[in-house]
């Protein structure tokens, strides 16, 4: 009787834990530099600038996009946090309403982009996102 009991608490079991949400995937292995926590991995899809800052926040308490001093420390570092895109990543960092810094992790070069209209297109520009919170 034991064992018929044991064999169904054991399925379910290796089941819970097999299971990874996508949320845990990105953060399951998060880097810390200094006071900054990194997520292990990007969102795996690019995002616009809206969706990315509410996607951090589904992360758990304090995930969100790092700002643009922050981005440039991710990029200093990508080699050692890893996993990175040679494209476009979003920062929180918004000095006009509408337009917020941007970095290119091909070469580091910061720049800024309209969070409403791309440049080819009338539609939202789509950028990767590496989401981050502090400790203390």
């Amino acid at each position: 009787m034991k064992k018929l009991l044991l064999l169904p608490l054991l399925m379910i079991t290796s089941f819970c834990f097999a299971q990874y949400t996508e949320a845990e995937k990105i953060i399951d292995k998060s880097v810390k530099i200094g006071n900054l926590i990194i997520a292990q991995i990007d969102f795996p899809e690019q995002m616009g600038w809206d969706d990315a800052k509410e996607a951090c926040k589904t992360l758990g308490k304090g995930w969100r996009l790092p700002t643009k001093t922050e981005l440039n420390i991710l990029y200093k570092n990508k080699d050692k946090i890893g996993g990175f895109s040679d494209y476009f990543y979003w920062s929180s960092t918004e000095p006009i309403r509408g337009t917020v810094w941007q970095q290119y992790f091909y070469n580091g070069v910061q720049s800024l982009e309209n969070i409403r209209y791309g440049l080819a297109s009338d539609s939202p520009p789509t950028l990767y996102v590496r989401a981050v919170r502090t400790i203390k």
